[in-house]
């Protein structure tokens, strides 16, 4: 379906050659977008699979403890759409002071990744609404490092940007000038703020992210902010209590067709094949986390009980395998510093973990040992070996 273009295209003046950059209308779309019978069941199915996943958080013991992994998980795939080659593996054993298995500054940026996006919870649940100052927050945390530095962390840009090509006047997409850059994201964050009319969160989150990967206002990191906002949005607005959806495995699995739609909204006006799309993806990894999140769960449940079959050793251990939910790759260092315990009480616990082969030592050397809760790390990467593209 093609509609008129929603925005206007200035020429912008250049030494080396004038290019027309795209300047977004603001939202909501105009004209409104026409609403299918279909269209209509893929937000309601969408919305009913993230009750699901939300109701997790309420009804199922420890669920806290999956928002660790979760987190990493959305870390890892956004990460990997723009290129980073870390695994969630190769993220944990960094947080634990080991080499990962790939260049260590890509699994640092997955970890800037986790960083900013707690830093993004803190601001909302402190009383900051989505704004241009939290979005500004994270984009200052995710480009925290020396090659960003010369990024502009936290700032707008101050000149242009395209994607795809080799400069403007060959690009895929030139997004806004730098001067029309204040006043879009502006417009944008009265929209996300319900002015001057309210929109439901899950459609609000759809057209938001494309606005906001239209508009690019960083000089970097604009994807996986604007990836990281969907999450945001919706803890902001109240559909999931705790950030445990990960929308970009749907999105690196189809990451084809998820850039030919966001550009289908700049060229063409198509939003109900974006929200099509959305919807789906939303309704899809809802499923998905909700599914992982019973099977870890069911996996804790069960080997605790046999746990709780130690006898007198049953409380340390178990007090161990609450820090690997947390930690599910660790050195007997860091859980004697999770759990308080004494090296020798934490070492013997690892035994124990051993002997029932819950926990597996990796590395076969005499000190500095990493212990992997297996089966944990089995069902978490379950999904990421799925979303390859």
């Amino acid at each position: 379906m093609y509609r008129p273009v929603p925005g206007r295209y200035v020429t912008v003046p250049s030494l080396g050659e004038p290019f027309l950059a795209f300047v977004p209308a603001p939202l909501p779309p105009q004209p409104p977008v026409e609403w299918s019978p279909a269209l209509r069941r893929r937000f309601d199915d969408a919305l009913v699979a993230l009750g699901r996943l939300d109701a997790v958080t309420s009804l199922l013991p420890n669920a806290d403890l999956l928002l660790y992994s979760f987190v990493r998980k959305e870390a890892v795939l956004s990460s990997q759409i723009e290129g980073t080659q870390s695994s969630l593996a190769d993220l944990l054993l960094l947080e634990i002071h080991e080499e990962p298995g790939v260049p260590v500054n890509d699994a640092r940026e997955v970890s800037r990744y986790v960083a900013a996006m707690d830093r993004g919870l803190k601001l909302l649940r402190s009383g900051l609404p989505i704004s241009n100052l939290l979005l500004r927050e994270v984009h200052a945390i995710l480009l925290d490092h020396p090659q960003g530095r010369g990024k502009t962390p936290g700032e707008l840009r101050r000149s242009q940007v395209w994607v795809g090509g080799t400069r403007p006047g060959n690009a895929v997409f030139v997004p806004p000038p730098a001067d029309a850059v204040p006043e879009s994201l502006s417009e944008l964050e009265h929209f996300l703020n319900d002015k001057p009319e309210p929109t439901p969160p899950l459609i609000k989150a759809a057209l938001t992210h494309v606005q906001f990967e239209t508009i690019h206002p960083f000089l970097d990191g604009n994807g996986r902010v604007g990836r990281m906002l969907i999450v945001l949005q919706l803890v902001a607005d109240g559909v999931l209590r705790e950030p445990l959806l990960y929308p970009s495995l749907f999105f690196k699995t189809h990451r084809v067709l998820y850039y030919e739609l966001l550009n289908g909204v700049r060229l063409h006006g198509d939003w109900e094949r974006w929200l099509d799309f959305f919807a789906e993806g939303i309704a899809a990894t809802a499923t998905q986390a909700m599914m992982t999140a019973h099977a870890l769960l069911t996996l804790v449940d069960n080997d605790r009980d046999r746990i709780a079959g130690l006898g007198r050793a049953a409380a340390s251990a178990l007090a161990v395998h609450q820090a690997m939910q947390k930690q599910p790759l660790a050195t007997s260092v860091a859980l004697v510093k999770a759990t308080g315990l004494t090296p020798a009480t934490v070492n013997k616990s690892l035994s124990h973990l051993q002997t029932l082969m819950i926990v597996k030592e990796t590395t076969r050397r005499q000190r500095d040992r990493v212990f992997s809760y297996r089966r944990y790390v089995h069902l978490l990467n379950a999904e990421l070996d799925s979303g390859k593209a």
